[in-house]
């Protein structure tokens, strides 16, 4: 992954919104260092609101990038998009083409995120396998469009 991480510009660290403190990886902390990162909390519409509310404060203390999504809900979904936006339009001449890499710990929502941007993004089908059990998607290393 740390050789991955040099040709990317955007890491989307995805946590379970339902457990948003088990569901965090220390060890990705290293390994992303200073990477330009948004954290993203997925299955936000099965979370209780008041841990929106309390996470949102922490994050904001800590001058981190959050977004509380339901992978099935387009309007959250491109709350994701705009931040990548936001960061290509910043810097368009050191970003012409904004490369994410979506992280996180096991049976996350990571590949429901990866489908749903690739679904909203650019109207295409499933990049990503899913399923109920954990694993179903143990590795993908190869740029999804």
């Amino acid at each position: 992954m740390q050789d991955q991480l040099r040709s990317v510009d955007l890491v989307v660290e995805t946590r379970d919104a339902r457990i948003p403190l088990s569901s965090i990886n220390p060890q990705l902390e290293q390994i992303i260092g200073s990477k330009s990162r948004l954290v993203v909390y997925n299955k936000a519409d099965l979370a209780p609101p008041e841990i929106e509310q309390a996470v949102q404060r922490e994050m904001t203390k800590r001058k981190q990038r959050v977004v509380f999504t339901d992978a099935n809900a387009a309007n959250s979904i491109k709350r994701i998009m705009n931040v990548a936006v936001d960061i290509a339009k910043s810097d368009p001449v050191k970003y012409p083409e904004l490369s994410v890499m979506v992280v996180g710990m096991p049976n996350v929502g990571k590949s429901s995120i990866i489908n749903a941007l690739r679904r909203v993004g650019v109207g295409r089908g499933k990049a990503a396998s899913t399923g109920a059990k954990p694993g179903v998607t143990r590795a993908m290393s190869s740029k999804i469009k």
